[in-house]
């Protein structure tokens, strides 16, 4: 049997790497990449030579049988993501699932989530906390916010700079337009931002500076009575 290792990429800057995950990748026989493009630079920053497969979410189902066939002849394959953690919000779930169901030994590398420093940053409370990743786009959001307007802990959410600003503005509508927010962005690069305020200051202040980046929005807990 072989190993499946998930190995954490940087966010943004590439030195936000482990020597660890860097030994793990250059001695793996494949590295599985969402983009092999974004991938490859990283790869040859670091002098890594190892082949690379594509594995997304649009062939992560695909391509499965074919990866464990490859654990289970003795390979080592390390899954990586575009930025962060394999799995959290990413493909990599499935995968581990089908590994752990087929007895093949998994290994977890600790290193970079956006989610983490965007939660210190907020200043917020953050020795209880509720990861959301990215909401449902269309199908089961409102709901979704309607159980969040009732969450005591603090609250963290994925989004897209093309889609921030819609998203914050309906957060006026299920949690107020007072209740505490803050985002970061573009974490570990040379424009890194936070900005802290109420939703409608943080609404008014997109509306003046176009968003650019990806977004790590944390908003405060309904206050308990």
């Amino acid at each position: 049997m072989g190993k499946l290792f998930l190995v954490p990429t940087p966010i943004g800057n590439l030195k936000d790497i482990t020597f660890r995950a860097i030994e793990v990748l250059s001695h793996v026989d494949l590295i599985l990449a969402e983009d092999t493009r974004i991938s490859s630079k990283l790869l040859k920053h670091y002098n890594i030579s190892v082949s690379l497969q594509s594995h997304h979410m649009h062939n992560e189902h695909s391509m499965l049988p074919s990866i464990i066939s490859k654990l289970k002849q003795g390979q080592n394959i390390a899954l990586i993501s575009d930025a962060g953690t394999p799995a959290i919000s990413d493909p990599g779930f499935l995968l581990l699932r089908e590994a752990v169901a087929n007895n093949i030994e998994t290994e977890c590398l600790p290193g970079a989530t956006a989610f983490v420093p965007a939660l210190l940053q907020s200043a917020l409370p953050n020795d209880r906390f509720v990861f959301e990743g990215f909401l449902p786009p269309k199908k089961g959001r409102q709901t979704r916010l309607k159980q969040l307007a009732e969450e005591n802990r603090t609250i963290i959410i994925y989004e897209s700079p093309h889609k921030v600003l819609k998203t914050v503005t309906q957060f006026i509508d299920f949690f107020g337009a007072e209740r505490q927010l803050s985002f970061s962005r573009e974490l570990t690069k040379l424009h890194e931002e936070t900005f802290r305020g109420t939703i409608l200051e943080v609404k008014e202040y997109l509306e003046q500076k176009p968003p650019k980046g990806e977004f790590v929005l944390c908003i405060a807990g309904k206050p308990k009575k």
